[in-house]
């Protein structure tokens, strides 16, 4: 360890269904590199805080609720001021490094012409204000179309940038489920796709980085969401009778018919060559620690910012509280703590920020916390550390995810799903029970058998907690005289307190 404290690699890809991961209970894709991660310990139950792009990773950035910082969907950009894990660490002298997708900005309007979103290279600077010294930014695939980022500016250097967008339009037409089409028939080469081009960047930062201080990268790749595009190689060394043909259904649902299946098969075909691909990367990266002899004071976390239906429930992509959608593969690697365990108890995605600065020696509830504007002090993850060493199996009884429209509770076998009226006058919410130890796969509502009343009753307690003990937290623009008591960590506002008795003592 560099004086004690690790390089962290915290490696996140996409829109990744928990299934599709070698290491998972009944895994659907082959990935060697990332179950070498998770042979340090994996969570069967790692749950999304909101099934949606953006609330999920600026949550994971803060260590706090959606609704906490109000990006609840994707809308809005968040405000530099919420307190990150990457800024505790800057403060501890880590250098820090961002490559591949953030999405903490989502401040355009889904009619937005194309090529008309944000400026995401000119942004770059006051992006760094989220704590990493340095950003290499991809906009998601789709965000593309409307995004200007580095990978767009590396696509237009070699004429590819109209073509990757035509191809985005084209695919938005013809809708879902897609059919894949491989990278190279739209003018990308393995060499410039996305995800090789974001390992490189990943790699070059290693290599080049300041070798007097410990690092924290940070490298976000863009699949297996959509647009389905695996290099070619990827897709053709996947037999299509190998793809999971199951398809789950609701209560009373009737099953894709046969055309629909079809199509749903070879989506996933293509989302298992993305995952694969990935995981060939993931290895690159792996490969480069090893080779700078890095591995033995590396923290390696690989995990999703959600999950993706891929036609279950007849449903395509993210957004809901079923378990495709809201659960995440999580893999954490501490080379002090490699046990192969798994934990089947629930955890939630923004527990990771708070285990990143434990294991850094940092107090997560100190570093994520404001004293002013209030609430900014709640921070509700906690920390893996005792799970990795062994002292412990849970640090939650239950998981909170929200959405723009529901709420869930998790826990080891119930979900409890609570559905928000959207209409103008008052209406009851909408709940359900869901016991996925006895109905896996077929989310039975259980929310009015009698048998399951102290449940249901335990269940709206622990919801009405996770809302009431979190309100959101306040933010001010206008500036302070006194700059001292302006925005700051609770550990300053004791030094500041401290130093204005002292002061007043002078005075008096």
């Amino acid at each position: 360890m560099n004086n004690g404290r690790p390089n962290f690699l915290f490696l996140m890809t996409d829109q990744h269904n928990p299934r599709y991961v070698g290491f998972a209970k009944s895994p659907l894709a082959v990935t060697p590199n990332l179950d070498w991660i998770a042979a340090g310990i994996s969570f069967e139950q790692a749950m999304s805080p909101n099934p949606v792009c953006t609330p999920a990773r600026v949550a994971l950035l803060t260590g706090k609720l959606p609704h906490q910082t109000g990006m609840m969907t994707m809308s809005g950009c968040l405000d530099p001021c919420y307190p990150t894990y990457a800024q505790a660490l800057q403060r501890a002298g880590y250098a820090t490094a961002a490559v591949g997708k953030l999405h903490f900005l989502q401040g355009w309007h889904w009619y937005a012409s194309r090529g008309g979103g944000h400026d995401l290279v000119a942004l770059n600077e006051e992006q760094k204000r989220y704590g990493f010294d340095s950003i290499w930014e991809a906009a998601g695939k789709g965000l593309m179309l409307k995004n200007r980022c580095h990978y767009a500016d590396y696509l237009e250097r070699r004429g590819l940038l109209e073509k990757y967008r035509d191809e985005l339009d084209r695919r938005a037409a013809i809708g879902h489920p897609e059919t894949p089409v491989p990278s190279e028939e739209f003018g990308i080469s393995e060499a410039d796709h996305v995800e090789t081009v974001i390992t490189d960047q990943a790699i070059q930062r290693i290599l080049e980085r300041d070798r007097e201080r410990p690092f924290l990268l940070f490298c976000s790749y863009l699949s297996p969401h959509p647009i389905v595009d695996p290099p070619r190689r990827y897709l053709e060394r996947i037999p299509l009778e190998s793809v999971d043909p199951v398809f789950e259904t609701l209560p009373g649902q009737d099953p894709p018919d046969e055309s629909l299946q079809r199509r749903w098969i070879a989506n996933r075909r293509g989302y298992r060559a993305m995952v694969e691909f990935v995981d060939v990367q993931v290895g690159r990266i792996l490969e480069t620690l090893r080779a700078e002899e890095l591995l033995e004071n590396t923290v390696i976390v690989f995990t999703a910012d959600h999950g993706d239906m891929l036609g279950n429930h007849r449903w395509d992509g993210k957004n809901q509280p079923w378990p495709e959608s809201v659960t995440v593969p999580l893999a954490i690697r501490h080379p002090r703590y490699v046990t192969g365990r798994r934990i089947t108890h629930p955890v939630s995605l923004i527990d990771v920020t708070a285990t990143l600065l434990d294991a850094a020696g940092l107090d997560p509830q100190e570093e994520l916390a404001l004293t002013w504007p209030a609430w900014n002090d709640v921070v509700p993850c906690r920390s893996l550390l005792p799970v990795l060493c062994g002292e412990t199996d849970r640090v939650r009884e239950f998981a909170f995810t929200e959405n723009d429209g529901w709420d869930m509770v998790s826990t080891d076998r119930l979900r409890y799903v609570r559905r928000r009226p959207t209409t103008r006058d008052f209406a009851p919410p909408f709940e359900e029970l869901v016991d996925l130890s006895r109905d896996s796969g077929r989310w039975i509502d259980r929310s009015n058998d009698p048998a399951y009343g102290e449940r249901l009753a335990w269940c709206r307690e622990r919801w009405a907690y996770a809302v009431s003990s979190t309100p959101a937290g306040q933010m001010g623009w206008a500036p302070v005289i006194d700059e001292e008591f302006a925005a700051i960590p609770p550990s300053r506002f004791r030094e500041n307190i401290e130093q204005y008795e002292r002061t007043s003592v002078k005075h008096k």
